[in-house]
């Protein structure tokens, strides 16, 4: 059971890095129009989607991003609550 969690854990970390990869890669230009760019475009922005469409940008800047990760977050803690339930 320790190796489920930890692969699951490792998976939304993984996650998690390519999420912070894909909004730096905002701040240098034309770098999600790279190859690698547009790789991790199609695996991040479908996770993104909703939540820019829920919360509104401020201005010029997307917080989204930022819940997106503190949602992350939350089910990284959320796996690691029920797997402990289960030992």
């Amino acid at each position: 059971m320790g190796t489920i969690e930890s692969l699951v854990l490792m998976a939304i970390q993984i996650y998690l890095i390519l999420c912070i990869i894909y909004i730096f890669m905002s701040w240098f230009p034309n770098a999600r129009e790279t190859t690698f760019g547009r790789m991790v475009g199609r695996l991040v922005e479908p996770y993104l989607q909703p939540f820019r469409s829920i919360i509104p940008p401020l201005g010029m800047i997307d917080i989204s991003p930022i819940v997106a990760i503190l949602s992350l977050n939350f089910a990284m803690y959320g796996v690691g609550f029920i797997f402990d339930m289960l030992r």
